[in-house]
């Protein structure tokens, strides 16, 4: 039998004394009176915690579960804190979902809790994609919002999102914040839960063409669209919220011939016809390249479920659908729009654009070449959401994402947005193809300019309290243990974001790194390449983000210099099992 710490004993004992449904109990007395107390330890060892994504975890009952009772916590401590901050103010928050399991069960929750605090609610009346959500707040002039996902983690789970006034999503100190005050609900007995449904206002379906049109305006190439409006375009939302939003902005950008996969354009919470609804994983879009290869498609896109990221899979020159990676189509649009900006005559010397610190370096190489600043951040979307809403009235702001598939054109929304990102990647296969050129080609053009950068991920999972203990320590090993070589390459520098230092393994000198302390450490190798470790602040993983990079001497080099930069990751991966 396992043994069992106290506080986790007297944690599930409070919570079964306190005033939940009767259903929830019996499932925490048969967690009490199993054998194998594992499951037990999982479900009350902490509480669950706002991380990168905010709230998200397995559905179950428990401390750190996702369920009816931990939603009505965390939103009460985020009333309270709403209350604090605006004190006689008239305050609303939107809220939406996606199509995961009790999303609407959790969303009433939030709705209900944050009436019974006296705060009126601007509710989507049907499912829509999260930079929806964002954009409502901003729109509505909201204090916050909530929306109701697990991105793109597995069926088990749920999760909350909180945002704040600007769209973006909460960051310090309100992140902190919110949590201190969630912390202070001890007990379900500590919420509100007297609703009042007359502070209640449904968003309606006509929200959707105020979207649209902003949508619209991030177009730089209709006349290009409008020669290639009949390109056979493949969609699938992957069973999510973004299945009536992206083909309806594809269409007001002009393409006409979009082709939905029937099989995932139902909202579905259980996946039925994927292993992860994650478009990262090439799994995930075997039904839309199949029917990509049969209506002959210039590009197949897919969203997460809550269509905030998005993947894009063109031909190559062989016929074969490659899948581009978030760096890969990051680089292209981020290409594109300083392209036709400059084209535009609108670079002034005062646009931004934004990554993260584990996105691809050729992003920045682009932005120096055209003079543009670009501003590099902790790896979460809100923290470029936070350099908007800081360089608004200084700078413009013209795109930003990071390598898991997020990009944000414009800033009329503050979080990533899949469905504008899918309009614009159609729109650049549009002009290059209307110019006689593919995907590729633009790539070599880009690469042949600052170098071949390839990205690879992986993803090691840790399950459970052992799990995460074990994380911890192989970031413990890391810092207690600089490496010199990597695969035999040697370690030039080590950055340690959490101990704010940049260490010079050549000289053995160290400096202070001006940026926000996250747990992550970066390996730089004399040949150029790049190593990050991050634990997930969401998900039991553990990611190693591998960057390496060579000449480009032609475009018929392409494939030759890739195969060679492949080698070369998969040599870097070894080091880290």
């Amino acid at each position: 039998m396992t043994n069992v710490d106290p506080m986790i004993i007297a944690k599930a004992t409070s919570w079964l004394k306190s005033n939940i449904d009767e259903k929830s109990k019996a499932e925490i007395q048969s967690l009490l009176d199993s054998t194998d107390k594992s499951e037990l330890i999982d479900s009350f060892y902490r509480d669950l915690e706002f991380g990168t994504g905010g709230l998200r975890g397995i559905m179950g009952v428990g401390s750190n579960r996702m369920n009816v009772y931990t939603v009505a916590m965390a939103t009460q401590g985020l009333a309270n804190y709403l209350l604090k901050c605006f004190p006689n103010e008239s305050i609303s928050v939107a809220i939406t979902h996606d199509c995961r399991i009790n999303n609407t069960l959790f969303a009433d929750t939030t709705a209900n809790v944050f009436t019974a605090n006296g705060i009126n609610v601007k509710y989507f009346k049907e499912m829509r994609p999260t930079p929806m959500l964002s954009f409502a707040i901003r729109y509505f002039g909201c204090k916050s919002g909530v929306m109701v996902t697990a991105s793109h983690n597995p069926k088990e789970y749920n999760g909350y999102k909180a945002y704040w006034e600007d769209g973006g999503q909460v960051v310090a100190p309100h992140d902190i914040n919110i949590i201190t005050e969630v912390q202070k609900i001890t007990s379900v007995d500590d919420v509100n839960w007297d609703k009042n449904d007359s502070l209640i206002e449904y968003i309606e379906e006509d929200f959707d063409l105020i979207y649209l049109n902003e949508v619209k305006k991030l177009s730089l190439s209709p006349n290009a669209v409008m020669l290639q409006r009949n390109m056979p375009i493949v969609f699938s939302p992957i069973h999510g919220a973004s299945g009536k939003m992206v083909p309806a902005a594809l269409k007001v950008f002009g393409f006409e011939n979009i082709h939905v996969v029937k099989e995932q354009a139902k909202p579905d919470g259980t996946f039925p016809t994927v292993i992860y609804p994650n478009p990262e994983e090439a799994e995930a879009l075997t039904m839309a390249l199949a029917l990509g290869k049969e209506v002959n498609a210039e590009l197949v896109l897919a969203c997460d479920p809550d269509g905030d990221r998005y993947a894009a899979c063109v031909p190559d020159e062989n016929g074969n659908f490659e899948l581009l990676n978030g760096n890969q189509t990051g680089s292209l649009i981020t290409y594109y729009l300083l392209s036709k900006w400059r084209e535009h005559g609108k670079l002034t010397g005062k646009e931004f654009m934004v990554n993260t610190i584990v996105t691809t370096e050729l992003i920045d190489e682009i932005c120096k070449s055209f003079g543009v600043t670009c501003y590099s951040v902790l790896t979460g979307f809100k923290n470029i959401a936070e350099v908007i809403l800081a360089q608004e009235g200084k700078q413009t702001y013209i795109g930003g994402g990071e390598e898991s598939y997020g990009y944000l054109v414009g800033d009329f929304v503050r979080d990533k947005d899949g469905v504008s990102a899918c309009s614009i990647v159609a729109e650049i296969i549009a002009y290059y193809k209307s110019k006689g050129q593919t995907v590729q080609d633009v790539l070599a053009e880009i690469y042949m300019q600052h170098d071949f950068y390839k990205e690879h991920l992986i993803s090691v999972t840790k399950k459970g309290k052992d799990g995460a203990e074990q994380i911890q320590n192989l970031m413990a090993g890391y810092r207690a243990n600089l490496p010199k070589e990597i695969n035999g390459i040697q370690v030039t520098k080590v950055v340690d974001v959490k101990e704010s230092k940049v260490y010079d393994m050549v000289n053995g000198t160290e400096q202070t790194l001006h940026l926000a302390k996250s747990n992550v450490m970066q390996f730089y190798l004399a040949d150029g390449s790049k190593i990050s470790a991050r634990p997930s602040g969401t998900e039991p993983k553990i990611k190693y983000y591998f960057s390496v990079h060579e000449k480009l001497p032609n475009r018929a080099a392409y494939r030759a210099v890739e195969a060679s930069l492949d080698h070369k990751i998969e040599g870097l991966k070894s080091f880290f099992g």
